[in-house]
């Protein structure tokens, strides 16, 4: 059997937005699937995971009726693995604004007994990287680990493509410079140039929580587990050579059947290693 937990990501049900009145507030510029999450978390039960993780505009959406969220999770028995939030945090002006969202989502997140805070960001500017994009990014995710431990929650950075975040040196320069634990993405790992598997064991020390995702470099896409171009046997062995024993997360992006469909079908590929 797999020796770590397996969860899925909402996203499938809706694929993945941004706030639009984030453009002129960027304290609320907060990530939404806009499918229905009460079906995805139903569904994602049915197919046989033990947890899922959902974006933080999603998780706000259910703040009003707390109550009827924590029914729904007795009821499946599924573990709220994480909320994914996200910034620009090179910013300056406009990191405070960024941190208030981020706060939001960790304290309700921690209150609905969530594991993990899940944030991607650092932006790419129109005029290239600057010499301390960098650094600021790994003081902004120190203050990340501040709001995300107040609330009880792990802390992780989720590395990602159109980010300052791409490269395996530069997974390795953030992490060099601020104590937050690593999400290991494998798609986004092996898109940014990296070998997943590699960067798992290079990490082990830092890793806290796992994406599995599969994809195709050409054409680009993402894609259930086995479908895509990813030697995720390697993957999985790497995770055995380091004695991962924590949760991993499903993820894909969208899908043109049903999302349980794909939920199934990714799971189906990873029972050839239980």
């Amino acid at each position: 059997m797999l020796d770590f937990k397996l969860g899925y990501h909402t996203i499938c049900w809706g694929g993945v937005t941004g706030e639009p009145v984030g453009v002129t507030s960027v304290k609320d510029l907060f990530y939404r699937s806009y499918g229905d999450t009460e079906r995805a978390i139903a569904e994602i039960a049915e197919a046989g995971y033990d947890g899922f993780e959902v974006f933080d505009g999603n998780l706000l959406d259910l703040a009003d009726d707390r109550d009827r969220f924590r029914r729904q999770l007795e009821r499946t028995g599924l573990q709220l693995l994480g909320v994914y939030s996200g910034a620009n945090f090179i910013y300056d002006e406009i990191l405070d604004e960024e941190l208030w969202r981020i706060r939001k989502a960790a304290e309700l997140a921690g209150d609905v007994g969530a594991r993990h805070l899940v944030v991607g960001g650092g932006a790419q500017r129109s005029t290239g990287i600057h010499a301390d994009d960098h650094k600021k990014l790994a003081a902004a995710l120190e203050t990340v680990c501040d709001i995300a431990e107040a609330s009880g929650l792990d802390p992780v950075f989720h590395p990602h493509l159109t980010t300052i975040v791409e490269s395996p040196d530069q997974v390795e320069t953030v992490l060099s410079l601020s104590r937050i634990g690593l999400c290991a993405d494998t798609a986004h790992l092996a898109a940014g140039g990296g070998d997943p598997a590699a960067m798992i064991r290079q990490h082990a020390d830092r890793l806290r929580y796992v994406h599995l995702k599969d994809f195709r470099a050409e054409p680009f896409g993402f894609h259930p587990l086995g479908e895509g171009d990813l030697d995720l046997g390697d993957v999985i062995q790497a995770l055995r050579d380091i004695g991962y024993d924590r949760w991993a997360t499903v993820e894909l992006d969208d899908y043109s059947g049903e999302p349980i469909e794909a939920a199934r079908i990714s799971l189906g590929f990873l029972e050839q290693f239980t």
